[in-house]
């Protein structure tokens, strides 16, 4: 058995806003849209997520995820510096030990964003 992709549907009562955060800030696109549902497709490169507004069979008062997002990008510096002045900051960028150059920031629901990139540098 295999498994060929996770894509994260992530709730918020903040649909058009949401949107409007991860293509404006990080450039996504739509891929897909039906407002009747209230839902969403968005796509980057080869990242897919999926918004919706609250499945109304469940309690929501406010996003609730008990981790973070972790996407791994090719220039972590550069994507630091272009939207780190725009959003919400988690941590800064920094070099962990475990050799991942990285940065996390709050989206507009809340949920953390986390960014990071392999490095070959070794912290003393």
């Amino acid at each position: 058995m295999k498994f060929n992709t996770l894509r994260p549907i992530m709730w918020t009562e903040q649909l058009d806003e949401t949107i409007q955060f991860y293509c404006t800030i990080l450039g996504f696109h739509i891929g897909e849209q039906n407002s009747d549902w209230g839902w969403a497709s968005l796509l980057k490169d080869n990242i897919e997520i999926m918004l919706s507004l609250p499945n109304r069979h469940e309690d929501f008062d406010q996003p609730k995820f008990s981790g973070s997002f972790y996407f791994d990008v090719d220039n972590v510096d550069e994507l630091w510096l272009k939207i780190k002045d725009k959003v919400p900051i988690c941590y800064p960028i920094e070099t962990f030990e475990w050799k991942m150059r990285e940065f996390a920031i709050y989206d507009n629901n809340g949920y953390i964003l986390q960014f990071g990139q392999e490095t070959n540098k070794t912290l003393q």
